[in-house]
């Protein structure tokens, strides 16, 4: 299909090793901050925190810490968060962290300059789907974690924790970071474990992309890049986190995932488990149930000839059908230690599963219409049910 598109990201990205000390160095968007991470203490046991408070101070740039965000970010975060930023007079939002810090720091920014609740601006299911009142406060973004690629996108993952909607929050443009600091030596103490969960997730965003029916040549160049990437280098990566050549690949990775992403069901699949259970990691939660939906549009055969090009770029030069990309898959998922992650480790029961497909039709994740076969919601259940241990 030939097909037009406008591609315009207005983040000024600032990569590599060492960066971060540029900070004070650029044109910040105010006079005072609000930074925003998580609960968590790597970014002050590490001293990427104080680094970060040290730079604000060279560039006079005053700043108010909000640490409270947790792993997979609720609206009572961002509440919470932008009441401090309005009383505290913070005039933009710096996310420090990985995907959970960067994605609150965008929705606080517009929670900031909008009346009423996060959750009335909202598309998900509970939602009040507003149209804003005022643009959102100007974010940064300084990643310390290869996942999530926050750092390049409008897109922000909050959980209304009552209902259990872990859902997509987005509003155009204005919620790119404006500036964002994606510097691998921040990465390099992340441990191997997480450093899996994030790496998985870099590489289903790129490999929803590459599936995706409404998949362009542009992104797939970025995406099949990412996957190259994350097959050679995540495996290094977790097995020697002071790799430098592997973060520094990783971080390429995440980004370049990140700047065309157009994500499947499974996304949407793996929120309707998050939403209920916080204390999922959401790469885990892809992970767990990647063999199954992978195999499934393999079996049927609907999107071969992406699957191939997936598999090849995984360094399978021979390929010649799908399940090539999904052995590769499941190879991959062996060498970085997560062949036997189990959904009932979190609390996750088969019953709360037989819920899951209507859930999955609700939240804001992935575009289920972009699917290359229509799943069923006994699609969806069989999916979970043979990724359940």
């Amino acid at each position: 299909m030939i097909t037009n598109f406008t591609y315009f990201i207005p983040t000024r990205v600032l990569f590599g090793a060492g960066q971060l000390n540029h900070l004070h160095e650029q044109q910040l968007p105010g006079k005072k901050a609000l930074i925003v991470t998580t609960s968590g203490k790597s970014v002050k046991r590490n001293g990427t925190l104080e680094r970060v408070e040290k730079q604000l101070e060279m560039a006079n740039v005053e700043y108010t810490l909000f640490d409270r965000v947790h792993p997979n970010p609720t609206l009572a975060n961002v509440m919470d968060a932008s009441i401090l930023g309005k009383e505290s007079g913070c005039d933009f939002v710096i996310g420090l962290g990985g995907g959970s810090a960067m994605d609150a720091a965008k929705a606080i920014a517009f929670a900031m300059t909008n009346p009423g609740d996060l959750w009335d601006y909202s598309f998900s299911t509970t939602g009040g789907k507003k149209e804003r009142i005022a643009q959102p406060l100007p974010i940064v973004c300084i990643t310390t974690t290869a996942g999530t690629a926050s750092e390049v996108d409008p897109w922000g993952v909050i959980t209304k924790e009552e209902t259990g909607e872990k859902s997509g929050f987005f509003s155009g443009e204005s919620m790119y970071p404006i500036l964002s600091i994606v510097d691998p030596d921040l990465m390099m103490t992340i441990p191997s474990q997480f450093t899996a969960y994030q790496g998985m997730d870099a590489f289903f965003h790129a490999t929803e992309s590459v599936i995706n029916t409404k998949n362009h040549i542009m992104g797939e160049m970025f995406a099949l890049k990412a996957i190259e990437l994350v097959a050679k280098y995540l495996p290094l990566a977790v097995k020697d986190g002071s790799d430098k050549e592997a973060r520094y690949y990783m971080a390429v990775a995440n980004s370049l995932a990140g700047y065309y992403m157009l994500c499947t069901s499974a996304h949407s699949m793996e929120h309707s488990l998050g939403g209920f259970y916080p204390e999922l990691p959401h790469g885990a939660g892809l992970i767990m149930i990647a063999h199954a939906y992978y195999q499934k549009f393999a079996d049927l055969k609907v999107c071969e000839g992406q699957m191939i090009k997936i598999a090849k770029a995984m360094g399978v030069h021979n390929a010649i059908s799908g399940q090539d990309f999904v052995n590769a898959l499941d190879k991959l998922i062996a060498d970085i230690g997560m062949s036997d992650l189990k959904m009932s480790d979190f609390g996750i029961t088969k019953e709360y599963l037989k819920s899951c497909p209507e859930r999955t039709r609700k939240v804001m994740g992935g575009d289920i219409s972009a699917d290359p076969a229509e799943l069923s919601d006994m699609d969806m259940l069989e999916i979970y049910l043979q990724s359940y241990k």
